[in-house]
């Protein structure tokens, strides 16, 4: 693995628009749990599809429900070592702009501007009202839930749903193309906890590769990249973002 590390220092070292991608991988570390892996959410939960929600109280109800029980994973989650290795190469200047299929917020608590982080699906830190489009706090949701308001809404009457994409719901326009944009133009991109099997996040390496980019994927499970990128290191993301970073303080 020592081998894979230096070669990706190396090629983040050169300059140009370096470009980092994340999935639910770096922040299983954090206690945050993922989707799609055998005990995952999806085995526990079938999902809540928008147009549900959107047509049905007793949908919304347990869907916040559902909300309500991941709370306090979430609020107590912290940025881990991968997130703060991130942060750390970004600070000494190595990387442009981080894109993420995570919705928990880590890469900002971490240190990251918000400018720099672009959340594909969204965060379950904010709350939006579906017909003004107001954003508050998952926190005071919460409050309201715990209080007996099983399915909260604004004050405008609309119904009130965390700031995440939902099964059937349309992605957000501006940091799709943003994200498009961003792997079509890079010179170096690397891919950290993700399986690569949503789209349309799954296509940004491939955006990346058509442009030339070197491709790193730094993840525990089979992607449908992993023998055509530059570099592949099946190992925890914990492990080896730090050995990253560490490698990259020694050049400047």
């Amino acid at each position: 693995m020592k081998d894979k590390i230096t070669q990706i220092a190396d090629k983040i070292a050169e300059g140009g628009k370096n470009i980092i991608f994340t999935g639910a991988g770096i922040s299983t570390e954090s206690g945050i749990p993922d989707y799609r892996s055998k005990g995952g959410l999806w085995d526990k939960f079938r999902p809540v599809y928008f147009d549900e929600f959107m047509s049905s109280k007793e949908s919304r109800i347990e869907y916040w429900r559902r909300k309500s029980e991941l709370y306090h994973d979430i609020d107590q989650a912290k940025p881990n070592k991968a997130h703060l290795a991130v942060k750390a190469l970004y600070d000494m200047g190595f990387i442009e702009s981080v894109i993420t299929q995570n919705i928990d917020g880590l890469h900002q608590e971490a240190g990251l501007p918000d400018g720099k982080v672009i959340e594909l699906h969204g965060s379950n830190r904010r709350i939006r009202c579906m017909s003004c489009g107001g954003i508050s706090s998952i926190h005071e949701a919460q409050k309201r839930i715990e209080a007996g308001d099983l399915a909260p809404e604004c004050s405008c009457g609309g119904y009130l749903k965390p700031d995440t994409i939902s099964f059937g719901q349309s992605m957000p326009a501006d940091e799709v193309k943003k994200a498009e944009e961003l792997s079509s133009s890079c010179n170096f991109f690397m891919v950290i906890g993700s399986t690569l099997l949503v789209q349309p996040a799954s296509l940004m390496p491939d955006y990346a590769r058509q442009a030339g980019a070197f491709l790193a994927i730094v993840n525990l499970s089979e992607t449908p990249y992993d023998d055509i990128c530059d570099v592949l290191i099946v190992q925890k993301a914990g492990e080896v973002l730090p050995a990253i970073a560490n490698s990259l303080r020694d050049t400047i």
